[in-house]
């Protein structure tokens, strides 16, 4: 289905088969540079959200590159209209940029592209493998817990092994949130809900009811992803049939999902529930097991923390990337969705 708005032809891709969304999103990337090792689009242009009736969304997507710098430079020749005037600097001062403010990903937004309206991101490949493997900001972590259409597979296996940890690890997490007995819905919401706790952006500027919105349309995505990891799992039981998941929430049991957590997520629940200060982590964490609540609170703060100074440090760098004119206008939308969401809900 295809909108025009100002002269930018937009498309509710939510609404096309797995296919059309592919040539959609492979006539874009070809706009672009090569050395683009893996890409990816999200968000409620790509996929259905309910309440989300709103044709004019960009679309997002995420560039996975090995040497920032070069690609800028090259995307700069190819693409100058897309930066902010930053451009001005050159493409090393956008690398660092990129690397050294918030999550490690460079945006430009509003970029009319192939008749389209997109906003893209860029990531060095090995920031967006430690940030899988070990949760340093749950930035693109969290994005990739949720509905992405891959435009571009990778073949490298050490991206391969930290995408797939990053869905162990999210199900590891919200495991240790959740009581003994509940909902495939209620844990995929869980997960979903990872990236989006702390975030200041869900106080203001983000509809209330996002993740319910987000899950209850892909609710098949979300069983496609996860299933294996479900079906495999110990210590647990998913009943696809009924939609029903138990697990044992015994203190060894607890033990062993804290000792599966990405390291900067252990790190952080030790540095919470240390309260004797006694320095040994493996310590920490067994005491930690003993009470599920206690356990659980911890895990959940700790999440939040993670979340909140990179949602702050890449908001402004938003600013700076983007321009304050484009700026203003994503905020404009981003309210505008809010306010919509919350007279729908």
């Amino acid at each position: 289905m295809l909108f025009f708005c100002g002269g930018v032809r937009q498309i509710t891709m939510g609404t096309l088969s797995r296919a059309g969304r592919h040539n959609i999103l492979h006539k874009i990337l070809s706009t672009f540079p090569a050395g683009i090792n893996y890409a990816f689009a999200y968000g409620s242009a790509v996929f259905k959200q309910q309440n989300n009736i709103d044709s004019k969304n960009m679309i997002d997507l995420i560039f996975v590159v090995d040497d920032p710098s070069e690609w800028h430079a090259a995307n700069l020749h190819q693409n100058l209209h897309h930066y902010s005037m930053l451009r001005h600097c050159g493409s090393d001062s956008i690398a660092s940029i990129q690397d050294n403010i918030g999550a490690g990903v460079y945006y430009n937004t509003r970029v009319e592209c192939q008749n389209m309206l997109i906003k893209y991101g860029v990531v060095q490949t090995s920031t967006l493998i430690s940030d899988l493997i070990n949760w340093n900001n749950l930035y693109l972590s969290g994005r990739l817990h949720k509905p992405v259409q891959v435009c571009k597979n990778t073949e490298s296996k050490k991206l391969k092994r930290a995408l797939w940890r990053n869905q162990f690890s999210a199900v590891f997490t919200s495991l240790l949130l959740l009581p003994e007995e509940f909902s495939e819905e209620k844990l995929f919401c869980t997960i979903t809900g990872l990236s989006y706790s702390g975030d200041f952006r869900m106080i203001i500027g983000e509809d209330k009811g996002k993740v319910a919105n987000i899950v209850k349309p892909n609710l098949k995505y979300f069983r496609s992803k996860y299933a294996n990891i479900l079906e495999t799992l110990e210590h647990m039981h998913w009943c696809p049939n009924t939609g029903l998941i138990q697990q044992d929430k015994s203190a060894e049991c607890l033990y062993s999902h804290l000792n599966r957590l990405p390291m900067n997520l252990q790190r952080t629940i030790v540095r919470l529930a240390d309260v004797k200060r006694c320095g040994h982590d493996q310590t920490v964490l067994r005491n930690t097991a003993q009470d599920h609540q206690l356990c659980s609170d911890y895990v959940a703060k700790a999440v939040r923390q993670i979340v909140a100074y990179t949602s702050i440090t890449q908001s402004i760098k938003g600013i700076l990337t983007g321009g304050i004119q484009k700026s203003i206008l994503y905020s404009a939308e981003k309210l505008k969705k809010m306010w919509k969401g919350g007279k729908t809900s």
